[in-house]
């Protein structure tokens, strides 16, 4: 997908600077110096094009009372659409994939307990028929904050 200067105008906005209005798209429209309509159409555009992936807020999920963990499967290669189908159902998933290693198929999953993630991690053992799941919870945290320069 071809991104001209507008394009990547908007994209280091919303990456870095995202507008916290009540008409977002108009400031960034501003900004970029184009038309509110033409920053909705051209977001829904890097969308579907596959250049952004996700817009939305970024939370510190310890701070709200969850706890997560970095879980790792062994999953025969002619298995791997089913489970991963099967883990990408719950809502604490936040990742989900593939790897070139003998645990091929890695996953982050974030619970308001250590005990809703015990039950679901119980629950897709029993749903995908693999008993073992790596369960790597974090012992610190090192965030990494990305910003393109567009």
């Amino acid at each position: 997908m071809n991104l001209d200067s507008t394009d990547r105008k908007i994209l280091q906005i919303i990456q870095s600077d995202f507008p916290l209005v009540s008409r977002p798209y108009l400031a960034i429209a501003e900004a970029a110096g184009t038309t509110e309509l033409e920053v909705m159409e051209r977001i829904g555009r890097m969308q579907a094009g596959g250049v952004i992936r996700r817009l939305g807020g970024l939370f510190d999920s310890r701070k709200l009372g969850y706890t997560g963990t970095l879980c790792a499967l062994r999953v025969p290669p002619d298995d791997i659409e089913r489970v991963a189908a099967i883990i990408n159902q719950y809502n604490g998933v936040t990742h989900n994939y593939l790897r070139n290693h003998e645990y091929n198929l890695w996953f982050t999953m974030l619970a308001e307990s250590d005990h809703k993630l015990d039950t679901m991690l119980g629950e897709i053992k029993e749903k995908t028929g693999i008993t073992h799941i790596l369960d790597l919870p974090a012992t610190k945290v090192f965030k990494v904050r990305v910003n393109f320069d567009l």
